[in-house]
């Protein structure tokens, strides 16, 4: 004859086996949040509606797909495990520059490849500007842009990037 405990504890084992798996399968889940320093316009209406529209996931189809994650900061995103693009919507807005700048599906983008390959993607004349960083090693930057552009775009421009050439012959100069 059984002890009443010990039937007790035989009863328990079944439960006490389906939690443990749950929490294990619950935890490896789980990742921490990618850690960003948040721009200084982050809080702004403006960019709470380019967060909003972010992609869930970029280069969806490519090869290079990379997910979205948790940040730790209002006004971010990022994707990839680990993160290979990071974005940032409320930074300064960069002035004049003689760096390249590209339009990709009506955006404007400064592009900094000082730091090879890591690229700063970031948009000129829009208020506040969005900054994207990307891996290039793991996902094109240009893919990346290019997904980010339509949820950007909901901060409307103000200017648009022009070429030397173009300030050389603009109307009032004698070039």
């Amino acid at each position: 004859m059984d002890h009443p405990n010990a039937r007790l504890r035989r009863a328990r084992l079944p439960l006490v086996a389906a939690c443990s798996a749950a929490l294990a399968i619950s935890l490896t889940a789980c990742s921490q949040p990618v850690p960003i320093d948040p721009a200084d316009e982050a809080s702004s209406p403006d960019c709470a509606a380019v967060v909003v529209r972010l992609p869930d996931v970029l280069a969806k189809g490519t090869g290079e797909e990379q997910a979205e994650r948790e940040t730790n900061a209002q006004g971010t995103g990022a994707w990839g495990s680990p993160a290979s693009v990071l974005l940032r919507c409320g930074v300064e807005p960069p002035g004049p520059t003689t760096d390249r700048c590209v339009t990709v599906n009506g955006v404007d983008w400064i592009i900094d490849e000082t730091d090879a390959p890591n690229y700063r993607f970031t948009t000129y004349g829009r208020t506040p500007a969005v900054e994207v960083l990307v891996d290039n090693d793991v996902v094109s930057g240009t893919t990346a842009i290019t997904e980010l552009s339509s949820a950007v775009s909901v901060i409307p421009s103000e200017t648009e990037c022009t070429s030397v050439d173009d300030a050389t012959t603009a109307p009032g100069t004698d070039g």
